[in-house]
This record gives C-alpha cells, sequence and structure tokens, in this order.
C-alpha cells in the first residue's frame, strides 16, 4: 500500500475532521514532457472544482507529444534552460504566495521557483525531483512540499529522481515523499496509457488535503496577528 516515508512537521497531529479550511490556494502547475495534454487541464480543473485558483501555462507553445520521448526530444531541442525561463515568466505578475506544482519535466520550474522566488506557499512534485543543489542550496526553511512517485518506476530510479526525493525527505522537516505500488511514470495523467486511476485518486486526495493544511495555516497566522 502506497504511504509516505516522512511526514512534514506541519501536518503532524493534523486532519481533515471537523475542520471546515478556506480552499483558495493559488497554485501555479507545469505539464510534463508531452505537453499541455487534456490529462494535465483535467487535473487543473479538479484543483479548481475544489475552490483552488490554478494557472496552467504551455511551456511548448500549444505542441503535444503521443509519446514521451518525443517530448523530451522536443525539450532537449527548446532547451532545458529555456524551459526553465518560460516558467519563471509564467510566474510573473502572479503573486508570490504561490504553491509550485509541476508533472515530471514541469518539476524543474516548479522546483525552480519555491526554491528562489520568495514567498512559496509551497510545492507539489510528480514524478519528478532534482538535488535542491541545481537551484542554490538546501530546500528553504518553512516551505512545505510533497513528491509523488511510483516505486518502481525506472525512470525516476535511472536519472536519480528517487534519490534526490529521499533525500530532501530525510534533510526537510517539510517533505513529504509518497511512494505508489507500480512502474508508471506519468501516472496522474488520465489522457495517457501510463494512468493509474487508484495511485492517481489517492495522489490527488493528498494533495487536496496538503492545500487545505496550507490555507488552514494561513487563516491561523492572519488570527494570531
Amino acid at each position: 500500500m502506497a504511504g509516505p516515508l516522512r511526514r512534514p512537521a506541519f501536518l503532524v497531529g493534523t486532519s481533515n475532521a471537523g475542520l471546515n479550511w478556506p480552499q483558495m490556494a493559488e497554485v501555479l502547475l507545469f505539464h510534463h514532457a508531452q505537453g499541455l495534454t487534456p490529462g494535465c487541464l483535467a487535473f487543473a480543473e479538479d484543483l479548481r472544482a475544489a475552490g483552488h485558483v490554478v494557472h496552467a501555462p504551455d511551456l511548448y507553445d500549444g505542441k503535444t507529444f503521443t509519446e514521451l520521448t518525443d517530448g523530451v526530444g522536443y525539450a532537449e531541442q527548446v532547451g532545458f534552460d529555456t524551459i526553465l525561463e518560460r516558467g519563471r515568466l509564467a510566474a510573473d505578475g502572479l503573486p508570490n504566495e504561490l504553491v509550485y506544482a509541476g508533472f515530471s519535466l514541469g518539476v524543474l520550474p516548479a522546483q525552480m521557483l519555491a526554491q528562489t522566488r520568495p514567498g512559496a506557499k509551497g510545492a507539489l512534485l510528480f514524478h519528478a525531483c532534482v538535488p535542491t543543489s541545481e537551484f542554490g542550496g538546501a530546500w528553504p526553511r518553512d516551505v512545505p512540499v510533497q513528491i509523488h512517485m511510483m516505486d518502481a518506476d525506472e525512470l525516476v530510479r535511472r536519472e536519480g529522481d528517487l534519490d534526490a526525493a529521499r533525500q530532501l525527505a530525510e534533510t526537510s522537516e517539510d517533505a513529504e515523499l509518497f511512494l505508489y505500488p507500480g512502474d508508471r511514470h506519468l501516472f496522474a495523467d488520465n489522457s495517457l496509457p501510463d494512468y493509474d486511476q487508484r495511485a492517481a485518486t489517492l495522489l490527488k486526495q493528498r494533495v487536496l488535503s496538503f492545500l487545505g493544511a496550507l490555507e488552514h495555516a494561513s487563516a491561523g497566522d492572519t488570527v494570531s496577528t
């Protein structure tokens, strides 16, 4: 059964039961290497349906790819630095108090912004994670992060993402790593063959609880001040 390797400090002792949490997190969600697919858009809509504000920019200028290898090839052609810059520009004009989220390739701009743009409220890293040293050092304090992967996903094992995720979960009190049984990569995108309904549903439940906890904490801070 899937479960967290580590529970972040800010969630210890809390639950959804009996709490009327505001549902107004603002999320900047980046797509994976196959582009802004219908599955990415559906995920964004599900978060909006729960009351959250979600921005889902297209970093590929409208291009989508049926095969992951073709999408990765396009990203390599465009250049990962360009992808990161497009992600940075997507955040311009938005509040600093964002939750940054990304699927696989989209983790790069999401993690970069969470680590380097002041005011981040949290981060959601789906199917990927890079060493925090890529963006300047340790994970920022008081920025909670969830990481979601399948435990036998060959891509995250081969590319070092799983190792980076475990390192982050071990070194940050606000980091939580969820491993799901299976070997699929983009298992949360319901428009792709990798989709796993059971794992995706559990992932979404955890994401909504995470966003609700952030807003509950923000409301508490407002009351205390």
